[in-house]
């Protein structure tokens, strides 16, 4: 039982650490564009980009602030239950992946959209395009290295099965 909870422990510091750059990533958005979306005048696209980036940093620290609520110390853990905890946390950040990349893909779009003639709010949907590409680009990053060290963390364990 001792190696199950070191085990359950490791993959929550791992977890617990990947969650506090997500946090900082958050904080990050929220400060830098929440003043740039207030000193830019509302027809810029950089007011957009910076609006659309505040709100995905609010999002992201409420996800980070729930994952980081929701650590808690093992009971009653089986070496079953860890890795199906492991399985969950790894397909959770692989699907994660693969959202981000229709976030970059719907960047694309959005900027297209912007440079047709007779759009109303070019400004807009380039500055959101653009948010897209920033935060797609970053969460892309984020999700596979948490995937890729999950993964590892997870195929150490294999042994343990025989």
């Amino acid at each position: 039982m001792q190696h199950v909870t070191l085990l359950y422990e490791a993959r929550e510091l791992l977890l617990a650490r990947g969650m506090a750059v997500l946090a900082t990533w958050a904080l990050l958005n929220v400060v830098v564009s929440g003043y740039g979306a207030w000193r830019t005048p509302r027809h810029l696209e950089s007011f957009h980009f910076h609006g659309m980036n505040l709100g995905w940093g609010l999002v992201n620290a409420g996800l980070a602030a729930w994952s980081l609520r929701h650590l808690s110390p093992p009971t009653g853990l089986r070496l079953a239950n860890l890795f199906q905890g492991q399985l969950l946390n790894e397909n959770l950040f692989l699907f994660n992946t693969g959202l981000d990349v229709a976030y970059i893909m719907t960047g694309f779009y959005l900027r297209a959209l912007a440079g047709q003639p007779a759009r109303r709010s070019p400004a807009q949907l380039a500055g959101f395009g653009r948010s897209l590409w920033w935060q797609g680009g970053f969460l892309l990053v984020f999700d596979a290295v948490m995937w890729a060290l999950l993964h590892r963390q997870g195929q150490a364990w294999l042994p343990l099965l025989n």
